[in-house]
């Protein structure tokens, strides 16, 4: 009987032993975040900044969100009055810096997105370091308004 309570108390306390937490890097903070949201099946864009308030170099590798089928990292750029977009695979954060993801820059590209105008979308992000950074993007429609 003795060793039965001691095993239902085992884990009893066990069931409030704290779980160690994602790795959430020192100083990586996500502002201004949010989706533009296009009609029909067009894929949204995910705009945001990223700011690092350590000495260490950074690099978001990717980014998942139950809003979108895929979430792509994009850079569009301009060059002689044409327009591109090309997906990259890391943009790097500096120490003490700020990566602005932006119109005409880079951004999140959501296919097949599953977003509703003027509800907020969690998105994590995933860094070269192991670590993840989740932020709630606003959804805004296609104005961005």
């Amino acid at each position: 009987m003795k060793a039965l309570f001691e095993i239902t108390l085992a884990v009893q306390l066990a069931a409030f032993v704290p779980l160690p937490a994602a790795a959430q890097p020192a100083g990586l903070v996500v502002t201004d975040a949010w989706f533009r949201s296009l009609p029909g099946k067009l894929p949204a864009a995910g705009y945001f900044s990223l700011r690092s308030n350590s000495g260490l170099t950074l690099a978001v590798t990717g980014a998942e969100s139950d809003g979108c089928g895929k979430l792509l990292l994009h850079k569009s750029s301009g060059n002689g009055g044409m327009s591109s977009m090309a997906m990259v695979d890391k943009v790097t954060v500096p120490p003490g810096g700020t990566v602005k993801f932006a119109p005409g820059g880079y951004h999140l590209m959501c296919v097949d997105p599953r977003l509703k105008t003027g509800s907020r979308m969690p998105v994590t992000l995933h860094l070269s370091d192991g670590s993840s950074v989740i932020a709630a993007f606003q959804v805004h429609g296609a104005t961005g308004k």
